[in-house]
């Protein structure tokens, strides 16, 4: 017996019609089941529009989306729109009671036909998700990370088997965000439980996601696991969206010493190694940006600029001057 695709998109299409034509072009796609698949890319590539198209929210121009073989409705067949096996966490939280407590808010949406079986499944989800210190606060009185906290525990106390994430994390504050994305990833590790997630982060995304996908224009441009999308894109695109890389024209790329085939060189930050033990120091340091356990250098040659990582703290100032190696570049 041939094995069914778990969720499949098969030549989908959502054209939004204006000056700059938005949405997705017709697309395949295929998400692999127990795993955190993100979509990344530009602002009006379609991300969300490709996420809605997945769970149901909005109905295809053309296509169709499948899960388990079966047909995904959209609204214009179906009186509630979304898909019954899957949930969708967004940065609205507008569909809680304010004025209940955490608890209340999550338990609500559980039958009270076994009230045991109610309160166990509601304090699992709760501790799954570090929730149990806010348990008795109201709603109201939550910042907005931990307000996105219970948007999700609400999600997956029914037990979806897809949970979907559209820019989840922008509420949350920098200091619980990597709680927050790793505590799905241990749910997503302890139940099999599927995750599809929007981000423009790219730090959210490598930490966080088994699979990237890119879109470009309403067209995958790319997709693989972020590692190898990280230190190998196959487009220069793809390069920017992941890191605030260096991107040189060919003749600028002659001055790292980098005689290139293609007409743009991408050089990351940390793939440029500033030294001062060399003689030949061309490099200035125009700035010098504060990072925590690292610095990064503003460097500039005949007008060119240049960022650079330094591990070591204060080894430079600005207006010196260095040598830089470059360990890798790409070629676009």
């Amino acid at each position: 017996m041939t094995n069914v695709p778990f969720l499949q998109a098969s030549a989908i299409s959502k054209i939004y019609p204006g000056v700059q034509s938005a949405g997705v072009k017709p697309t395949d796609l295929h998400i692999e089941p127990g795993k955190i698949t993100a979509i990344i890319g530009a602002s009006g590539s379609g991300k969300t529009t490709l996420l809605h198209l997945l769970f149901g929210l909005i109905t295809p121009d053309s296509g169709t989306v499948y899960f388990k073989g079966d047909r995904v409705w959209g609204p214009e067949e179906k009186l509630i729109p979304g898909h019954d096996a899957m949930k969708m966490v967004t940065q609205q939280t507008d569909d809680m009671n304010l004025f209940a407590k955490v608890r209340e808010n999550i338990s609500v949406l559980l039958p009270n036909t076994d009230l045991d079986a109610k309160h166990n499944k509601t304090a699992q989800i709760m501790q799954q998700l570090n929730m149990t210190r806010i348990e008795a606060k109201r709603v109201a009185d939550l910042s907005g990370g931990e307000r996105q906290r219970v948007a999700i525990a609400r999600a997956l106390v029914t037990q979806p088997e897809v949970l979907l994430l559209d820019e989840p994390f922008n509420q949350v504050d920098t200091s619980f965000r990597e709680g927050l994305q790793q505590d799905i990833r241990k749910v997503v590790r302890e139940t099999g439980l599927t995750v599809i997630m929007v981000s423009h982060d790219p730090a959210e995304v490598l930490s966080m996601a088994d699979e990237l996908i890119v879109l470009k224009d309403g067209e995958i441009l790319e997709h693989g696991h972020p590692k190898a999308l990280y230190q190998n894109p196959q487009h220069l695109y793809t390069a920017r969206l992941l890191t605030n890389c260096n991107v040189l024209t060919r003749d600028e790329a002659k001055l790292c010493g980098i005689a290139a085939q293609q007409d743009n060189v991408v050089i990351y930050p940390e793939w440029a190694e500033p030294t001062a033990s060399f003689t030949r120091k061309h490099w200035l340091i125009k700035q010098i940006l504060f990072k925590g356990f690292f610095e990064e250098l503003v460097l500039e040659q005949q007008g060119v600029m240049l960022r650079a990582l330094n591990a070591r703290a204060d080894k430079y100032n600005e207006g010196d001057k260095v040598c830089v190696k470059f360990k890798k570049y790409l070629e676009y």
